[in-house]
């Protein structure tokens, strides 16, 4: 099958339009480039070393997927960092929302706030975002 799969966004970082980066993903080889870095995603889009994740590779990460991150979403991602460095493991959906819940209040450890945050399945989603592996036991 001859053809690459390439896709180019452009998004802004912050709001910032000086700060605009460019987005390449090549799905086919599993690559994002931020700011001209080839960063290795695995098949499912996971950073393949973590040490790679930064701020703007978490916007672009967001973005292949129609995310624009807010206020809301950086603060989700960060306790779930925060959760990785305490158990080096991504959290599953129960643990994700309960830890949300201890670290963020209730009202956002809900699994309708987060869905709203992260589409579909929030654990996994959040984890891809923040540049953590997959979660285990999610499907």
């Amino acid at each position: 099958m001859g053809h690459t799969g390439r896709l180019l966004r452009f998004c802004r970082i912050n709001g910032n339009p000086r700060k605009n980066v460019k987005l390449d993903l090549i799905k086919l080889m599993n690559i994002l480039n931020v700011n001209e870095q080839a960063i290795p995603l695995d098949k499912e889009g996971y950073l393949k070393n973590l040490n790679d994740w930064n701020p703007e590779v978490a916007e672009a990460l967001a973005q292949a997927v129609g995310i624009s991150l807010t206020p809301a979403h950086w603060e989700v991602l960060n306790a779930i960092r925060d959760f990785y460095q305490t158990f080096d493991l991504s959290p599953s959906q129960r643990p994700f929302v309960k830890h949300i819940a201890n670290t963020l209040g209730a009202e956002k450890g809900r699994s309708i706030y987060l869905l709203k945050l992260f589409p579909e399945s929030p654990a996994k989603l959040a984890a891809r975002i923040a540049g953590l592996p997959r979660p285990s036991n999610c499907f």
